[in-house]
């Protein structure tokens, strides 16, 4: 691969940003509770993070 071909990549969960509800979605069920890591199969780090930034998200009042 050169240096001037751009990769696309998706975010890992710690980078998602908070602002964006919709990419939170796969994360919380239709009632809005968090999903366990047995549901996400993410690291104890990552679900860490994903509920940080839910739970943030939540306070900004973005995501219901």
């Amino acid at each position: 691969m050169s240096t001037t071909e751009q990769t696309q990549r998706t975010p890992t969960p710690a980078e998602l940003p908070f602002t964006n509800p919709q990419a939170m979605r796969s994360y919380v069920t239709d009632t809005g509770k968090i999903l366990p890591r047995k549901y996400t199969h993410l690291s104890a780090r990552h679900q860490r993070a994903i509920t940080k930034t839910i739970k943030q998200s939540r306070n900004m009042l973005l995501a219901q």
